[in-house]
């Protein structure tokens, strides 16, 4: 692929989008990870609005991707990794659906994917896997504070309580 080609993206909702997104944006091929809502009804969702878990936006992340260097399989292989897939509504300490476990798919292809990955994955949790795979709507970009969240702030209590373990886990080759 050139320059000017268009690479693919996926939208994955794995609880708090600093989280993932501080994951994903290491991953060999990544070209870029951008957080923001979607699977609700409020058109132009901010933070504030969707904290509350009124609005039925998840935070999710858009990973944009090059398949000559990481493969969308891979992408949604290391999904299940990078977060508790058992749990509904809820990822550690942070509760309500705007926390929810989604794969948002953009067509067929992805679709069909998502689910392949899903099955091959139910062997690996003690729980039942809640995931949602469902349709892409809107993808709405998070507030620009939200972005690249933890490289910007490393030594807020959060990055270093939940983001920092997680992204040394994985250095060591575990799982977060």
């Amino acid at each position: 692929m050139n320059d000017h080609t268009e690479y693919p993206s996926i939208v994955l909702g794995g609880g708090c989008f600093w989280c993932t997104e501080a994951l994903y944006l290491r991953l060999f091929g990544v070209r870029s990870v951008e957080p923001g809502y979607s699977g609700g009804a409020l058109p132009n969702p901010t933070y504030q609005a969707i904290c509350g878990g009124e609005t039925g936006h998840a935070e999710v992340i858009r990973v944009t991707y090059n398949p000559e260097k990481i493969s969308l399989r891979a992408l949604i292989d290391f999904f299940w990794e990078a977060h508790d897939p058992t749990t509904l509504n809820r990822q550690g300490a942070d509760v309500g659906t705007q926390y929810r476990s989604v794969i948002f798919y953009a067509d067929v292809e992805q679709q069909e994917i998502a689910e392949a990955s899903k099955a091959a994955a139910v062997g690996r949790f003690e729980k039942p896997i809640v995931t949602e795979i469902a349709k892409l709507g809107p993808f709405f970009p998070a507030e620009q504070y939200h972005r690249n969240y933890y490289d910007n702030n490393p030594h807020a209590p959060y990055c270093q309580f939940v983001i920092a373990p997680k992204l040394a886990h994985i250095k060591k080759g575990g799982t977060p």
